[in-house]
């Protein structure tokens, strides 16, 4: 099993709605069983799944204290291929260890200034456990200069999705009945977009592996 942790110290940056994307997506092009798990308090992530009328993705409720070994039985017990982690918009010891379980973090970041400015202790964190990660742009214009200045300031700190998750009414509106975007309506840009993104995060794993292979042989 996989397990993709999404986390951003700045609250905001769309890491729910990430998690629900990608966890959907990999159910709907036969990447499952993926489960979701919510560790931020506020509960958003639960909410959505709450509202579903979809039994997949599953979500997995346990205790912080037994995060590591509920993991390990959603592999072992439920053959679980990925598992998404939604995090708390703050960095705490909480985060460290979480972040310490990934086997890839996903960094939300908004086209701003003020996502920026709050990327660095994140970064920081995850270099500390030895994990790899990639930058979302979530909430993105494509086509305005501050996503391009963004993307090239965050490319001095690690990896940038090419994908972007765009400022997109659809995703708010179908989050809300316990949807997602492409769920609703196959042949969108919403739906084109998370299909690609879905496809770089997987690669992930690949490119991972293959630098571990050369470190092994190196």
């Amino acid at each position: 099993m996989k397990t993709i942790v999404v986390a951003s110290q700045k609250g905001g940056s769309s890491k729910t709605t990430t998690v629900a994307l990608l966890a959907v997506e990999a159910e709907r092009v036969g990447d499952g069983p993926a489960w979701i798990v919510d560790t931020d308090k506020q509960g958003s992530l639960s909410r959505w799944h709450d509202r579903r009328e979809s039994e997949t993705p599953q979500r997995a409720e346990m205790p912080f204290s037994e995060l590591a070994i509920g993991l390990a039985n959603l592999a072992r017990k439920h053959g679980a291929a990925f598992c998404f982690i939604d995090t708390a918009p703050a960095i705490s010891p909480q985060s460290a260890t979480i972040i310490g379980l990934a086997d890839l973090v996903l960094i939300p970041v908004q086209p701003s200034p003020v996502d920026l400015w709050a990327v660095a202790e994140t970064v920081e964190m995850v270099r500390d456990a030895g994990k790899p990660f990639l930058f979302v742009m979530t909430k993105a214009n494509a086509q305005a200069n501050i996503t391009a200045q963004t993307v090239a300031a965050l490319s001095h700190h690690g990896p940038v999705s090419q994908t972007f998750i765009a400022n997109r009414t659809a995703y708010a509106v179908a989050m809300a009945g316990g949807n997602t975007a492409p769920e609703l309506s196959a042949r969108t840009p919403a739906a084109i977009e998370i299909a690609t993104l879905w496809q770089e995060v997987k690669a992930c794993f690949n490119e991972n592996s293959k630098s571990a292979k050369k470190v092994k042989h190196g």
